[in-house]
C-alpha cells in the first residue's frame, strides 16, 4: 500500500477533480431508485458476459450474485450464507466463497478489503480497476473507474522504485444524501 501525507483541502480537491473526471460505473442508489430493474440488468449482463467468456454461470453463483446485488450496500460472505441455509440447508463456507471466488475473478463484484465484504460491479463486461467511495453513514457504495488517478499512482510507484501488483483505492466519507441529511 502507498501513503500519502495530504491535508484535508488536498482531499477535497483530490475527490472534487476525481468526481469531475471519473467515469462512475455504478453510483450511489438514488431516491426511488427501481432496484428490481438495477438488480436484472447485472444478472441478464452477467449471464451474458459468461456467455461470451465461455465460462459457467452455475445457479449457485447466480444466487450468489443475487444476493450480493440486494442492495447497494456491501455483504459479507457470512450474510450471504445465512440467507442461502434459509434456502438450502447444507449450505457451507466453501461453497459460498468459491461462488464469490469465481464472481469476482470474472468481475462480476469486487471485494472491499477494508470491510470485508462484496458488492456488484457496475460494468463487469468491461475488465477495469475500480476506486471506490464508501458512505461511512449509511454504509452505500460508489464504484469509479478513473484512469488519471491509476496513471498518477503508477508513475508515483515507479518513481519509487515499485512495481503495482494489485490496486485497491477505498475513501471513506459521506454520500450526499448522508450530507444532507446532516450526518
Amino acid at each position: 500500500m502507498l501513503y500519502y501525507n495530504i491535508t484535508f483541502s488536498q482531499l477535497c480537491i483530490f475527490i472534487d477533480d476525481f468526481m469531475r473526471n471519473s467515469s462512475v460505473l455504478k453510483p450511489f442508489k438514488a431516491t426511488g431508485h427501481a432496484h428490481q430493474d438495477c438488480l436484472n440488468k447485472a444478472l441478464a449482463t452477467a449471464e451474458k458476459t459468461c456467455s461470451d467468456r465461455g465460462v459457467r454461470l452455475t445457479k449457485l453463483r447466480r444466487r450468489v450474485l443475487e444476493l450480493v446485488w440486494n442492495s447497494h450496500e456491501p455483504v459479507k460472505a457470512y450474510d450471504i450464507l445465512n440467507k442461502l441455509r434459509t434456502e438450502h440447508a447444507g449450505s457451507a463456507p466453501p461453497t459460498v466463497y468459491r461462488a464469490l471466488d469465481f464472481l469476482q475473478t470474472e468481475g462480476m463484484v469486487h471485494k472491499i478489503e477494508s470491510l470485508n465484504a462484496y458488492v456488484g460491479c457496475g460494468q463487469p463486461d468491461n475488465k477495469h480497476i475500480s476506486q471506490f467511495l464508501i458512505c461511512h453513514h449509511c454504509g452505500a457504495v460508489a464504484e469509479m473507474d478513473d484512469v488519471e488517478i491509476r496513471q498518477l499512482l503508477s508513475e508515483k510507484a515507479r518513481g519509487l522504485g515499485f512495481r503495482i501488483d494489485h490496486e485497491t483505492i477505498e475513501i471513506k466519507g459521506l454520500c450526499a444524501a448522508c450530507s444532507a441529511g446532516g450526518h
